[in-house]
């Protein structure tokens, strides 16, 4: 199973173009946002102790999303490929995802890394507290603060993984259709 990774910070259209990556090569879509919320949702016990931190706006535990994503990746072993959306997002579950790869006898393809600059996320971030019914969206202060985690823990982890994985880094401003084709160009 191939598996393809799509970052960037909050608000900068992973989820969109993961759905349209979807149907181009039938990849499954694993948004680490949604896994989470149904985690919660269900009352699970990784469930419980994720809405701790994210209800803040941290980061779930390294050690946690490793067990997460174990589940998933074993949970999609007979799919031909994933597209992994939020994952990871820390030096440590770069490290922790390779050798769940690794283990597994999976293969990394590519990175897509999405580069927006903070004053579009933060529009983007408003339009999507408008049009969503996610209870985290609603709160201008977590926008901000999910925009620093970012800063803080992902982006060295995208530097990071350029030392062991191939990333590409495009130009996430313009529309869907124009962030898209850049993206389908490398593909």
């Amino acid at each position: 199973m191939e598996i393809l990774i799509i970052t960037g910070p909050p608000y900068s259209g992973k989820g969109t173009q993961c759905e349209l990556l979807n149907k181009q090569l039938n990849f499954k879509h694993i948004s680490t946002g949604d896994r989470c919320r149904l985690e919660k949702e269900n009352g699970t016990g990784i469930g419980k102790i994720m809405s701790e931190y994210e209800e803040k706006g941290d980061l779930v535990p390294d050690s946690i999303m490793k067990d997460l994503f174990s589940e998933i990746l074993d949970e999609n072993k007979s799919n031909s490929g994933i597209i992994l959306d939020g994952y990871p997002r820390t030096k440590a579950q770069v490290d922790d995802l390779l050798e769940l790869v690794c283990s597994k006898k999976m293969k990394i393809g590519k990175v897509l890394n999405i580069d927006v600059p903070k004053p579009e996320l933060l529009i983007r971030a408003k339009k999507r507290a408008e049009t969503s019914n996610r209870k985290d969206d609603k709160d201008p202060k977590i926008h901000t603060k999910r925009i620093e985690v970012f800063e803080e823990s992902t982006r060295p982890a995208v530097e990071y993984m350029k030392s062991k994985i191939k990333v590409l880094t495009f130009d996430g401003l313009g529309t869907i259709e124009e962030i898209t084709k850049r993206i389908k160009a490398s593909l």
